[in-house]
């Protein structure tokens, strides 16, 4: 599984989001962008870690940083997250893990003891040119909102 190193070009993408728009990552040329990769909508782990982005969503925003959620569900379980948490970010919809692959958030990993294939839970803060400026493998759900943010605001 190939890990995206910083300074590096951020893999193209254009996923649909809740609402069935297409979503590129191109038209956020410009600004920096987090986009982070949860495993299943409506589940404790990334209920947590989808809050604490909508928590800090304000923070984000002053900052001039958008913030993307991407999984493997679709249109309809991304509504009824969204709807239930509050979430005022877009939630986008990557069935076929094309973009998970592309990002290394795809692929084996260890749950519960066992070696499985799934989501890596992982977060990339990209700059304004398209780049890599931070990446996160395995990330823990609890917190990693606050870390992002740190590291999206320095300098």
């Amino acid at each position: 599984m190939a890990r995206l190193e910083e300074g590096k070009a951020a893999p193209k993408f254009t996923l649909k989001d809740q609402d069935g728009k297409s979503v590129s990552l191109a038209s956020f040329k410009g600004q920096k962008v987090v986009v982070y990769f949860y495993p299943k909508d409506d589940t404790p782990g990334c209920t947590k870690e989808a809050c604490q982005f909508n928590d800090n969503l304000r923070k984000f925003s002053n900052a001039d940083v958008a913030i993307l959620g991407i999984s493997p569900d679709g249109d309809l379980a991304h509504t009824k997250f969204r709807t239930k948490y509050k979430l005022k970010f877009p939630l986008l919809s990557d069935p076929e893990k094309k973009t998970m692959e592309a990002y290394g958030a795809w692929g084996e990993k260890m749950m519960y003891g066992k070696k499985t294939v799934g989501v890596i839970r992982s977060t990339f803060l990209i700059d304004e040119k398209g780049r890599i400026a931070r990446a996160w493998y395995n990330v823990r759900a609890d917190g990693h909102a606050e870390k992002v943010l740190d590291a999206a605001t320095e300098g």
